[in-house]
């Protein structure tokens, strides 16, 4: 939340005695929120006054004008119209700030003295439902988070009351600032409420993680007031059938977010009907720099949507889908029955592909049903909204239908996931009829003016608008009538709200006005005037306008009011919805990527072959070069990865950690065949930023995370390190980078999963150290004037990184990478010893040095020379298994001959 006041800063400080009845009201209610913009509705507009004022001019660049207060003193002001007040506040808020609605509760023309207001909505980034003010189609998470009892763990709630979501978990006390980033890294709140026991380092990491802060009175966290929030909204005597009556931080965390939107919407939540607990062991852990380092569903340099894993994924046709995707992937699962039931339905899908078509055209047509559900559970929703949920409930016959039974042509049963997801469609054919019957079928956005009811469905109403119609059909006779007794061709009947019906006659014509004409206004162009029947219409006409304005809002709330009570039904229809589109999405995009099922155990290993990067291999116009992944706790538990720069080693392993994220949020991958040991957390270290504001450098940034790898892994982890140590001196680094490749082999039969790339070539004696740890590298084509990067995993290690080519690619002047050549090579022969040659660790180096000339292809080795006319990319594995036993038939051969020719 915004840290400024939104106080009375803009004006003199006044004891109350000279203020205006007015002024004193808006004081007296902006005093119950001090720390909100009140939006004072006057008249057409919405006014904001004093510092509320100077703010909002300076956000919404409005003009700062003023009004007199007393003397000289002047009160600050800026109002915006009251018919685009939503628009503005939309803005408000998405800056951080809280905005306190205070609308005329009576009618100013019934009204006696003051016109009665009071605060109806308080609309905070947290607590938004309204469609024009919802950034996306993301879910708008309010987060509230409660310290432990006595030291013990934390609770954290996230509500989000567009749609319903409801949910809590425990979150360790033990390095809390570090689990509460990884939970705003994972779903992203819009604003968090705190307790003020909450210090100011964890406030501090809120802040620098985009989240609001809105501190809320520590009671509502208290567990006991907190229990009876909640059982009072569910309606139930005890928390047990939520999973959290033994957590006492939860509750208090949920309590309290529910009673904090509650008092902020000033109504109860019905759309708000369940809450679900969520524990550590039902998903696999990715911390914060995780999802940063493998980009999940935000890029790495932010913004650029298309280069996230949930980008290439996101084929829904439905922003339910979308969101539940993003929940999927962002919390993948660890228990592999319910694994194998999401690979299940999306291995439908894949194999139904007309099917899954038929299905998805259909799903383009659904509105948000979530989301207006919650609205309508509000009282908020319009008509357009009613509208788009009728068209929506109209499909679900035909969806059931496709459903119903799998083509004859597979001979499959429907998976679980899939039937369950179908029957959570119910058929609510009452609703589609009594919107159909009540709503006009081009409605506007807004009920509250009119024009939403279809003529029919009230009698009174019809009556009214009669009325209403026949008298303003008098108006056009009139008209014509006054203009053939005047003779005044361009006479004219208009209307406004001060002066009602009046009769305009230009200057010209002035003279031919006859006596019974009243005078009511003169403007620049003519005179306007009144007659005594014109009035007496104008009271009838005006009567019914109103009249009919309050019964369309009448009739409107209680179309509302009907449809509410299904709002448990619409809820499930929208899970059945999200569940079949992002099956159906994944399966569209397993299809069109050529992805494949993977196999799920509880084992240890990680075997994967041609495993490709999602979201890299989209890029590429050559192609992606995939590469296996053989991974075991207790066999290859690390691979020591070297190479050149630009190689493809981040590439690779960054593949490796998302084929197991999708895997386990039950997603097919992209390999040509893939079997995965359930992993519960997957830590990164990738690349290095900064803390500058926080005066943390790169290495120490670093240190930090990788601190809390080596504190929190587990064997059935998944670790990747890239570069652990460059921040440093190279003894430093490379002493650290060897101490930590000691600590995760440990001296255990088993341990974590590791990635392990690294320039320090010192590094590859490891293997021979440690049993379980193996070298690798990229393969490297290397020629007079330059080096090809084949992006082929290899095993063996290499004792060069080409930084010095990667300088030139980057662009370097040519002097510099010159010069590195010469200092390269002149360090290279200091470090060897006289009489010795250099030692190249590469156990395969493609080498392509051409044949100089005065030596003959009759000089080469004859299986070299085979070797060097062969092209294995046009080759079946059956014809390069052919080749094989010929080279290895030749190779005998030339080793029979060899010794003879020797000997000659």
């Amino acid at each position: 939340m915004k840290t400024e006041p939104c106080s009375s800063t803009g004006a003199a400080v006044d004891d109350g005695r000279n203020l205006t009845p007015g002024m004193r009201q808006y004081r007296e209610i902006k005093a119950q929120y001090p720390d909100a913009i009140l939006f004072f509705h006057i008249g057409d507009f919405f006014e904001t006054l004093e510092g509320d004022a100077e703010i909002v001019s300076r956000e919404l660049d409005l003009v700062l004008t003023s009004r007199s207060k007393n003397g000289d003193q002047r009160i600050p002001l800026a109002g915006v119209p009251h018919h685009a007040g939503e628009s503005y506040i939309a803005r408000l808020v998405s800056k951080g700030y809280k905005v306190a609605i205070c609308e005329q509760i009576e009618d100013p023309k019934t009204a006696k003295g003051l016109v009665k207001r009071e605060v109806v909505r308080v609309i905070t980034p947290g607590t938004v439902i309204d469609p024009a003010m919802l950034p996306s189609s993301d879910a708008t998470y309010l987060m509230a988070i409660a310290p432990g009892i006595k030291g013990g763990d934390w609770g954290m709630a996230l509500l989000d009351i567009s749609t319903g979501e409801f949910f809590v978990s425990v979150l360790s006390s033990e390095g809390i600032g570090e689990n509460i980033r990884s939970e705003i890294a994972r779903y992203r709140p819009a604003e968090c409420i705190v307790p003020s026991t909450v210090d100011e380092t964890l406030r501090a990491t809120l802040q620098q993680n985009g989240v609001v802060i809105t501190p809320y009175p520590d009671d509502h966290f208290l567990p006991d007031r907190a229990g009876r929030t909640l059982l009072d909204h569910f309606g139930v005597t005890s928390l047990a059938g939520y999973g959290c009556d033994t957590m006492p931080a939860a509750v208090g965390a949920a309590g309290a977010a529910l009673a904090y939107a509650e008092e902020t919407q000033k109504s109860a939540l019905p759309q708000v009907s369940g809450l679900s607990t969520r524990t550590s062991t039902q998903s696999m852990m990715l911390d914060a720099v995780t999802l940063r380092n493998l980009e999940v569903h935000e890029s790495i340099r932010g913004g650029s949507k298309g280069s996230t894993l949930f980008s290439v994924l996101d084929r829904t046709k439905t922003p339910m889908g979308s969101r539940l995707l993003r929940r999927q992937l962002t919390r993948p699962l660890t228990d592999i029955t319910q694994i194998n039931g999401r690979l299940d339905a999306v291995e439908y899908f894949t194999n139904n592909t007309a099917l899954r078509l038929s299905l998805q055209d259909l799903l383009s047509c659904h509105a948000d049903i979530e989301r207006i559900t919650a609205r309508i559970a509000y009282g908020n929703a319009g008509p357009r909204d009613l509208v788009a949920l009728a068209d929506s409930l109209e499909t679900i016959p035909a969806l059931k239908k496709i459903l119903a039974a799998p083509p004859a042509s597979v001979p499959v049963e429907i998976p679980e996931r899939v039937v369950a997801s179908r029957d959570m469609l119910c058929n609510l054919a009452e609703v589609i009829d009594l919107v159909r019957k009540a709503i006009t079928d081009d409605p506007p956005a807004i009920a509250k003016n009119g024009g939403v009811i279809r003529p029919g469905y009230s009698k009174e109403l019809d009556e009214m608008a009669g009325i209403l119609h026949s008298g303003k059909n008098w108006i056009v006779e009139l008209q014509q009538q006054e203009r053939e007794k005047t003779g005044i061709k361009s006479l004219k009947i208009g209307y406004n709200r001060v002066f009602g019906y009046y009769i305009d006659v230009s200057k010209t014509n002035v003279s031919l006005v006859p006596a019974r004409y009243e005078r009511r206004q003169t403007t620049a162009t003519g005179e306007r005037y009144t007659i005594p029947e014109l009035r007496e219409k104008e009271a009838l006409i005006t009567n019914a306008d109103e009249r009919v304005l309050a019964l369309e809002r009448t009739l409107y709330a209680g179309l509302i009011n009907k449809i509410r009570i299904k709002i448990p039904a619409l809820q499930q229809i929208a899970t059945g919805i999200a569940t079949l589109d992002v099956s159906a999405a994944l399966a569209d995009v397993a299809q069109a990527n050529d992805y494949v099922r993977p196999q799920l155990d509880n084992g240890d290993a990680i075997s994967c072959r041609d495993v490709r990067h999602p979201v890299v291999e989209r890029s590429l116009a050559g192609g992606f070069v995939p590469n296996d992944a053989d991974l075991s706790g207790s066999k290859i538990q690390i691979m020591i990865i070297t190479g050149a720069n630009m190689a493809g080693k981040s590439t690779y392993m960054r593949s490796v950690a998302l084929c197991c994220i999708m895997a386990q949020a039950g997603s097919f991958v992209p390999a040509r065949s893939a079997r995965i040991g359930i992993i519960d957390r997957i830590f990164t270290r990738v690349g290095a930023f900064d803390d500058l504001a926080s005066g943390q450098s790169t290495f120490f940034v670093e240190m930090l995370e990788l601190s809390n790898i080596l504190n929190n892994m587990t064997p059935k982890s998944l670790v990747i390190l890239d570069e652990i140590g460059r921040g440093t001196s190279t003894v430093d680094g490379c002493s650290i980078a060897k101490a930590v490749l000691e600590y995760l082999h440990g001296r255990s039969s088993a341990g974590p999963k590791t990635l392990f790339a690294t320039h320090f070539h010192e590094l590859i004696d490891m293997e021979g150290e440690l049993k379980r740890v193996k070298n690798f590298h990229f393969a490297v084509q290397e020629t007079k004037q330059d080096i090809v990067f084949l992006r082929k995993l290899i095993p063996g290690a290499t004792d060069k990184s080409y930084g010095i080519h990667v300088a030139r690619l980057a662009g370097i002047p040519k002097k510099v990478t010159d010069r590195a050549d010469v200092l390269l090579a002149e360090s290279l022969n200091r470090a060897v010893a006289p009489g010795t040659k250099p030692q190249r660790y590469t156990q395969i180096l493609l080498v392509d040095d051409s044949v100089p000339a005065h030596e003959g292809p009759e000089k080469l080795d004859p299986v070299v020379a085979e070797l060097s006319q062969l092209n294995p990319d046009t080759m079946t594995p059956i014809q390069a298994l052919a080749k094989l036993a010929e080279l290895v038939n030749l190779a005998k051969k030339s080793g029979e001959t060899g010794p003879k020719e020797a000997g000659r």
